[in-house]
């Protein structure tokens, strides 16, 4: 099979990686990619939220399955422009997309699915959203639209709620924001690879959002993860299928968008039960990275499945053990990245794998920093400990100015 992989972030080197494997490939092309997947597949130019550049290359290279890696080009209907031209894609429509698009819109299916989940208000006045939050207590404020993981604020008091509401209020995302039920437990992410009626899941893994250890500092994109988080045992993780992933599914079938891609769950483990936080359209990142590592399946045939409502009623074969992501980020992120840093020791030593999210070459061919989170170290072990020991040795040998991480990454988790 010929594969186009749209994206070119830490997600999208990790699909290609493991699509590199597969049997069944036999062209890979990416657009537009990174330094890290030159090894790996053929980089394409073009923007992958240009819906007619990219039905005009899968025509012209005889693309059998287009993958598409983030959300934007997803919004942007560019699943929808593959799928009028009759080209096989992994990535829902833009109506299905509106899930991670839109909060109230994904609130709105939630409950409507009767799906578990914190109550939630919205609102398109601002300054009547900042006095509800005021009066609210501490309460989670979220901008309703697409804001790189950095839409949300957990308020501790009222006062910090109404200054979260102006804030999100000053971002594009944040013309209409949500005011919602602050709960309390852990997080965990749930994946599901769907064809618009079946859903196939992957291990469950968990992010840490924060920048700084101990879940200190500002929300970021992600700066590591680690699979499987086993916070729940088999038959709980069954009823987030069951009671999240085919209700939701079923209700976005009804209302004529049935949702082929991947489906993404972020749960709260309350004392009542798991609550969906948000869901997303695609896969997460960095949980992908580390998800690609515990996958021992074939992932082509899964997304040809998906894309081609004809996924198997089976479980996905996983790997023994753990693997942790750890996100290497650029000094002043998330508010201010400063690129254009050289980067020193990214060579393969055979101990970690390293993929790239936020980089690229300068004229001299340097490898330098081009975005906010630059790359993410990996690792396998038999245990959670073993496996971040060995990728933060890895991340503690690659150098930029103002390099960040964390040396956490699932710290606490269940290694069994």
């Amino acid at each position: 099979m010929r594969v186009l992989v749209l994206g070119s972030g830490g997600r999208e080197h990790a699909l290609v990686w493991k699509l590199a494997q597969s049997p069944s490939l036999s062209a890979l092309f990416v657009a537009p990619g990174n330094p890290g997947m030159e090894r790996l597949a053929t980089r394409l130019e073009q923007s992958p939220t240009d819906g007619a550049a990219i039905v005009a290359v899968a025509k012209r290279e005889r693309i059998d399955l287009v993958v598409v890696g983030p959300e934007a080009p997803l919004v942007a209907g560019v699943a929808d422009d593959l799928r009028a031209a009759g080209v096989p894609v992994f990535g829902p429509s833009a109506a299905a997309a509106r899930v991670e698009g839109s909060k109230a819109f994904a609130k709105e299916i939630m409950q409507a699915a009767r799906v578990p989940t914190a109550e939630a208000r919205v609102f398109d006045d601002l300054e009547a959203a900042a006095q509800a939050a005021a009066a609210a207590g501490p309460i989670v404020v979220k901008a309703d639209g697409l804001a790189a993981g950095k839409g949300v604020v957990v308020a501790d008091s009222g006062a910090e709620a109404a200054e979260a509401v102006r804030a999100l209020g000053r971002l594009p995302a944040g013309k209409k924001v949500l005011l919602e039920e602050r709960l309390s437990g852990p997080e965990l992410s749930v994946m599901a690879l769907c064809d618009g009626e079946r859903a196939l899941l992957l291990p469950p893994s968990q992010d840490h959002k924060r920048l700084l250890e101990d879940d200190r500092g500002p929300n970021t994109g992600g700066m590591g993860a680690y699979a499987p988080a086993n916070l729940l045992d088999a038959a709980r993780l069954e009823a987030v299928r069951r009671d999240v992933m085919l209700p939701t599914l079923k209700e976005l079938a009804r209302r004529g968008t049935p949702f082929r891609g991947a489906l993404y769950a972020g749960l709260m483990l309350t004392p009542q039960g798991p609550r969906v936080l948000e869901f997303n359209a695609r896969l997460g990142d960095p949980e992908t990275q580390v998800l690609m590592m515990q996958l021992a399946d074939d992932l082509l045939p899964l997304l040809f499945a998906a894309a081609t409502s004809s996924l198997p009623e089976r479980p996905v074969e996983v790997r023994a053990g753990f693997s942790v992501g750890v996100v290497l980020a650029a000094g002043g992120y998330p508010d201010a990245p400063r690129l254009g840093s050289p980067i020193a020791g990214v060579e393969d030593d055979g101990s970690a794998l390293v993929f790239h999210a936020g980089t690229t070459r300068d004229a001299a061919g340097q490898l330098v920093v081009a975005g906010g989170r630059v790359l993410t170290v990996c690792a396998r072990g038999p245990s959670v400990v073993e496996a971040r020991r060995l990728a933060l040795a890895r991340a503690e040998s690659i150098s930029f100015e103002g390099r960040q991480l964390r040396r956490d990454i699932g710290a606490g988790a269940p290694d069994r």
